[in-house]
C-alpha cells in the first residue's frame, strides 16, 4: 500500500465526515447523513471518471473508498459531538485530501491526455465537487463559491503540478510538492483569515457568509 493510497483514504474518510457533519447539523435522518457523507467523499473523482471516460468509477473498482465513507458516516452520526469538538484538527485532515485528491486528479487526467485547462479542472473538480453536491443538498452555498481560499488553492496546485510534468522531474516529487503548496495555502489561510476579494458596490449590501456547516 503506498502513500499517496493512505493519503486518499484518509482525505475520504475526512470529507465524509465533513458531509456527515453536515446533514447532522440540518437535522437529517440516518439516510441522509450517510448519502452526504459518501457524496461528499467520492462524488468529485466519480465525475472525474465519468467525464474522462474512465468507467466503472474508481469507487466501484476499489470499493474501500465506499466502505471507509459508509464507516466515518455512521460514526460521525453515532458520535458527532466528539468530532464537533475536534472540528479544527479535522481541518488538518481535509486539508491534507484536498491536496491528495488534487494531484489525484490533475495526474489522471494528463494520463487521458487533457489538456492545461481540462487537468486543471479535473484536479479542481476531483478535490471539491462533492463539497458542490454536499452543500446543495444541505441547502448551502456551495463553500468554493463563498470567499474561502479553497478552490484557489487547488489551481494553484493543480497548474504546479501540470507545469513540473512538463519537466524530466521525478514524478513522485511533482505530486508531493503540488500537493504540499495544497495543503500549505489552505491551512495559511484558515490560519490568517485570508479571503479572495468580493465585488463592492453602491447599494449592494454584502452577503452573509455561512460557514456554520462547513469544514471542508
Amino acid at each position: 500500500m503506498n502513500l499517496l493510497y493512505v493519503f486518499d483514504l484518509i482525505g475520504t474518510i475526512a470529507f465524509a465526515i465533513s458531509g456527515a457533519l453536515a446533514g447532522v447539523h440540518r437535522r437529517m435522518d440516518l439516510l441522509g447523513v450517510l448519502v452526504l457523507g459518501i457524496v461528499t467523499a467520492i462524488g468529485g473523482g466519480t465525475l472525474r471518471d465519468i467525464l474522462l471516460g474512465d468507467t466503472p468509477p474508481f469507487c466501484l473498482k476499489d470499493e474501500n473508498y465506499l466502505y471507509v465513507s459508509i464507516a466515518a458516516a455512521l460514526l460521525t452520526f453515532f458520535a458527532h459531538n466528539l468530532f464537533n469538538h475536534y472540528r479544527n484538527a479535522l481541518l488538518y485532515f481535509d486539508a491534507i485530501g484536498l491536496g491528495t485528491f488534487v494531484v489525484i486528479g490533475t495526474g489522471k487526467a494528463l494520463a487521458f491526455h487533457t489538456g492545461f485547462i481540462g487537468a486543471i479542472a479535473m484536479g479542481v473538480m476531483t478535490a471539491t465537487a462533492g463539497g458542490v453536491i454536499r452543500d446543495m443538498l444541505s441547502n448551502q452555498i456551495p463553500l468554493i463559491l463563498q470567499k474561502e481560499i479553497y478552490a484557489s488553492a487547488c489551481i494553484g496546485g493543480a497548474t504546479l503540478f501540470y507545469l513540473l510534468s512538463k519537466f524530466n522531474i521525478n514524478h513522485t516529487v511533482v505530486m508531493i510538492l503540488s500537493a504540499l503548496l495544497v495543503i500549505w495555502l489552505r491551512l495559511l489561510a484558515i490560519k490568517h483569515n485570508w479571503a479572495l476579494p468580493t465585488a463592492t458596490a453602491a447599494g449592494i449590501e454584502p452577503a452573509e457568509t455561512n460557514t456554520g456547516d462547513h469544514n471542508a
